[in-house]
C-alpha cells in the first residue's frame, strides 16, 4: 500500500522559539503571554508543544503597528 505525501504548508507552524525570534522577544515572554493572555496571540497546543502560525504572527504585528504612511 503507497503512503500519500503531503504537500508541505503554506502556512508553517513555527515553534516557540523560532516565533520569538521572529517577533524579536524571548521564548519565555511568549510563554508569559499565553499563561497570563495578555495578549490575544494564537497559540496551537500540540500535546505539550505550543505552535505559532506565522500568517497569525503578521496579523498581531498588523494590529500592533502604530502609525502609518504620510499621503
Amino acid at each position: 500500500m503507497a503512503t500519500a505525501t503531503l504537500p508541505a504548508p503554506s502556512d508553517p507552524l513555527l515553534t516557540r522559539d523560532q516565533a520569538a525570534e521572529y517577533l524579536g522577544v524571548k521564548p519565555q515572554t511568549l510563554s508569559v503571554w499565553a499563561c497570563c493572555q495578555r495578549y490575544n496571540l494564537p497559540v496551537i497546543k500540540v500535546g505539550r508543544l505550543c505552535k505559532y502560525r506565522k500568517s497569525d504572527l503578521d496579523a498581531w504585528i498588523e494590529r500592533r503597528t502604530v502609525g502609518g504612511t504620510e499621503d
